[in-house]
């Protein structure tokens, strides 16, 4: 089999699943690098956030890992995502999904009659077995089951994915949104994809006036003992989230109770990025979320303000980027 894609003087030879190194090198000319951007820009949502929460630079690791056949892949995913004037959201689910079910590969094979890049399964309608292992009608046939997925543009990534794949272990396609968008990025020529703002203009308002006194509140706390399930109608002791919720409320903005919602409770910008009164979040698994475990308040000058566990007052620490658990992404509340 043998599939030809153009795009502007770029031609990506498909023979099987083998594409040549020189075929991927650039997937969009740069005298097109304006359209890379218009498509990007729709990833900057400041209801949703950048659309990498991976640990930094884990993106570009796991990218410099793939061959040959999966980056190009990943190049037709994109090329059709734009032929279809799809957003890059859209290829960002679809890269996630299809690293997650096959590793970015047309497999001949797969679990019952699962195949193909995305081991779509010709029993449950997907299409014959030729079709479902020919690059090209799998793309395409991912992306029309996706759009008909209800908010699949203004839900995470790896949900989106779950969506269409509708897997047992529904979680796993969070593992790679690190990686496409670091692929997105670098083969779309997007400039700062997962950035947010920088790149794209101001997208992302300076720190707000609510940040001020947020900041002004937690630091007069600092001392006062940590209680887990502090009440957040006294000012006696805190744990991590009910100090924020305090903090926030004498700005005027309103939080939510836990650590996990308080993640959704902002505009999301990288964590390298994060200005005084923004939140940062610390997770058992960076790339979820869902196992956020603590919070605490960014004070500029590589330094935190926290209610950090049982024994320890609310107190002010360094913090580096690199640090254990440290989620990629900072909030912003209210914005």
């Amino acid at each position: 089999m043998k599939t030809a894609l153009i795009v502007g003087t770029i031609v990506v030879a498909v023979v099987t699943t083998v594409i040549s190194t020189a075929a991927v090198s650039q997937v969009v000319q740069q005298g097109q690098a304006e359209e890379a951007r218009a498509a990007g820009l729709g990833n900057c949502n400041a209801a949703l956030g950048p659309s990498s929460t991976g640990p930094a630079g884990s993106g570009a690791a796991d990218a410099a890992r793939l061959s040959d056949e999966q980056r190009g892949i990943v190049a037709m995913i994109i090329t059709i995502g734009k032929q279809r004037e799809l957003g890059s959201r859209a290829w960002q689910i679809a890269i996630q999904a299809g690293m997650t079910e096959s590793g970015l590969r047309s497999l001949n094979f797969g679990d019952r009659d699962s195949l193909g890049i995305f081991q779509m399964r010709p029993s449950m309608g997907w299409g014959t077995p030729e079709q479902v292992t020919n690059p090209t009608y799998a793309i395409n046939k991912f992306y029309d089951v996706l759009l008909n997925v209800p908010n699949w543009d203004s839900q995470r990534p790896g949900e989106s994915a779950q969506d269409v794949e509708r897997s047992a272990f529904p979680d796993r396609y969070h593992r790679w949104e690190s990686m496409a968008a670091h692929l997105i990025g670098e083969l779309a020529h997007i400039e700062n994809f997962t950035g947010c703002g920088t790149g794209f203009g101001n997208l992302l308002p300076a720190p707000t006036v609510a940040a001020g006194s947020a900041i002004q509140f937690a630091l007069g706390q600092q001392g006062k003992p940590y209680v887990w399930g502090a009440p957040t109608n006294q000012q006696n002791s805190y744990d991590c989230s009910s100090l924020m919720v305090q903090s926030y409320r004498s700005g005027g903005i309103s939080l939510p109770r836990t650590s996990r919602e308080q993640y959704w409770s902002g505009a999301l910008l990288p964590v390298e990025q994060a200005q005084p009164g923004d939140l940062l979040f610390w997770a058992y698994d960076e790339s979820n979320p869902r196992t956020i475990h603590h919070v605490a308040m960014y004070l500029g000058d590589g330094k935190i303000v926290e209610a950090q566990q049982s024994g320890v007052p609310v107190h002010i620490r360094p913090v580096a980027w690199t640090e254990g658990e440290l989620m990629n992404q900072a909030v912003r509340p209210g914005v």
